[in-house]
């Protein structure tokens, strides 16, 4: 019953993504840990895989049509891929079982990795709620601030290594701050680079775990069926009250992980 409702989940994330262009990969994490009972290392490396190839399905799609921009897409991949291999090939491993001993409080690796994922998801959640301010200057002068997109890349990155999500809520307003790319191309071209860095940082996992590779294949299929679901979906459905009402859900998932992981 819980394989069953663990694929309904794949085919919800995949839904999400397709209706909202982003969000579904943060419901990836909790769906492996509490209905399928993974530990939350193997979940976060099963999620990139997941958001990794999801994604890479979306910027295909994105890539035809023209949407993404390649040069600033290689310039904030680059750092970003190589922080997220390193930090899921020698800094997950590194982390210790038990990382803290207070009183009756024991913070192990596993509470660790499902705290920050929380605090992650609670981050991402006010993003979504208070929405992006709608970009009318469609044609801009690209100007790119190398230091600072050389930066973000390599933080995304380590987070993402970290909480096995994509990071688009992170990725987005540092390609519009830092890129000066219009919205419409900001949020194409990070779906190319989640693709990028995540199936690379999952490479970091293939060396250090064991990987169920029919359960990881057939639930990223189901996802993949959802993305097309919910791109169908998304000509009848108006996408911003929806995004806020996800956040919302997101919000009260991310205080929900927090309760349960620290008081139940």
């Amino acid at each position: 019953m819980d394989l069953i409702l663990g694929y309904f989940g794949a085919l919800i994330v995949g839904i999400t993504l397709g209706l909202l262009g982003g969000g579904g990969s943060i419901l990836t994490v909790p769906i492996l840990v509490y209905l399928l009972a993974l530990n939350p290392v193997t979940a976060t490396a099963y999620s990139l895989f997941v958001v990794g190839t999801t994604s890479l399905v979306g910027s295909f799609r994105n890539l035809s049509k023209g949407m993404v921009d390649v040069k600033v897409a290689v310039v904030f991949a680059i750092p970003a891929f190589i922080a997220v291999y390193l930090t899921r090939r020698y800094l997950v491993p590194a982390i210790p079982e038990v990382i803290l001993t207070l009183d009756n409080f024991i913070l192990t690796k596993d509470l660790a990795i499902m705290l920050f994922f929380a605090i992650i998801m609670l981050l991402a959640s006010i993003s979504m709620i208070r929405g992006r301010k709608s970009d009318k200057q469609e044609k801009k002068t690209l100007t790119l601030n190398i230091p600072l997109i050389i930066l973000e890349g390599t933080v995304v990155g380590i987070l993402t290594g970290i909480v096995g999500a994509g990071g688009g809520f992170l990725i987005i307003p540092a390609l519009v701050l830092f890129a000066n790319l219009p919205m419409k191309r900001a949020v194409a071209t990070s779906l190319a680079i989640i693709a990028a860095k995540s199936l690379i940082g999952f490479i970091g996992d293939v060396q250090n775990l064991e990987i169920d590779w029919t359960f990881l294949l057939t639930f990223t299929g189901i996802s993949i069926i959802g993305i097309f679901i919910g791109i169908y979906l998304n000509k009848f459905i108006n996408e911003k009250p929806l995004k806020k009402a996800f956040g919302w859900f997101v919000l009260l998932m991310g205080l929900y992980i927090i309760v349960k992981e620290m008081f139940l």
